[in-house]
């Protein structure tokens, strides 16, 4: 194994081990005991919906939509309980209206051959939409008190948002590792021409991820929905940018065909790490906006290196070409 495989290999956990080295130097109370669970749950909601986004990235696609469905989800559950008074119902209703919204992505991807980024902005601001108009512009309270356990319960010390990570993080990772639905997404990535070639049913396995996609963020949804007691149409913002930074910090490549859930678990705590030491800090919010840009920036960076093994030199000078381009403009 030549140094180079190594340091790819072991590029995201070497970068994690050295965040949390400085973060418990330099932040008091980081590596406290109450500290260190509240970091826990706190990535509940990232790291449940990255093991599918992880899916959908392998697939050389993109789902910029999940914070949206997850408004949506919390919204038709909150409805749906406070309408029928059926916990039943209501989480019936957010997991079919996160399936919905996954399955018609996946269909508007791979059925109609639109380019995923594209269908997925579109639907983020549909489905945002939706979550409005569903909960009539005002966050929905929920009357049944037992539907708060789903937030705030749990077993063997755990709380549901933390097994339904935990569950996330093994389904979808023995999906990926060991099936052949796995290996076909992780095909298709790499290469879609010679997936076709090789019999992969490109267009179903697209729709079905893209569903499953939907059905983990409206989990999510509703998880989130019995934290807060309430279905709320403007949360999740900007969730979607935090879900593919731990995809992309963890390893999985933006062009597809690689990726590993041990890899997205090591993204997700990294992100949770450095949230988690700005809060402590009180650094305001809007620097916290700039410097989750800038992980986002650092983790392209890093795929483009992973990639290339170097950047691309950027030209100092015209060519030919560039000065006569420049001047017939």
């Amino acid at each position: 194994m030549t140094l180079r495989t190594l340091i790819k290999r072991i590029g995201p956990l070497l970068a994690l081990t050295v965040l949390v080295g400085l973060l418990s130097l330099l932040v008091p109370d980081f590596l406290g005991l109450r500290n260190l669970r509240g970091l826990l749950l706190s990535v509940t909601l990232v790291g449940t919906i990255a093991a599918t986004m992880m899916l959908v990235l392998a697939m050389r696609e993109v789902d910029l939509s999940v914070g949206s469905i997850v408004a949506l989800s919390g919204v038709l559950a909150a409805v749906g309980i406070s309408a029928t008074g059926s916990i039943a119902l209501g989480v019936l209703a957010g997991l079919a209206g996160g399936a919905m919204v996954g399955f018609v992505n996946g269909v508007l991807v791979a059925g109609f051959k639109v380019n995923s980024l594209i269908v997925t902005l579109a639907m983020m601001e549909v489905v945002r939409g939706l979550a409005f108009l569903a909960s009539g512009g005002e966050s929905v309270a929920i009357p049944v008190q037992d539907f708060y356990a789903l937030g705030s319960g749990g077993v063997l010390g755990l709380s549901w948002p933390i097994w339904s990570m935990i569950g996330s993080f093994a389904i979808f990772g023995l999906i990926l590792k060991a099936t052949v639905f796995g290996r076909n997404i992780l095909a298709i990535g790499g290469n879609p021409e010679a997936a076709r070639l090789a019999g992969v049913p490109i267009t179903r396995v697209r729709i079905i991820v893209f569903t499953l996609q939907g059905l983990v963020a409206g989990l999510a949804g509703i998880i989130l929905a019995a934290r807060i007691t309430s279905g709320q149409p403007n949360t999740s913002i900007g969730l979607e940018l935090a879900v593919i930074s731990a995809c992309v910090l963890g390893g999985v490549s933006l062009s597809g065909g690689l990726a590993t859930i041990g890899g997205v678990i090591i993204g997700v705590f990294i992100m949770g790490a450095a949230q988690n030491a700005l809060n402590l800090l009180n650094v305001p919010t809007f620097y916290q906006y700039v410097v989750r840009g800038g992980i986002l920036l650092l983790a392209v960076v890093a795929d483009r290196l992973r990639q290339d093994g170097r950047l691309p030199r950027i030209p100092m000078r015209f060519s030919k070409t560039d000065r006569s381009e420049t001047q017939n403009v």
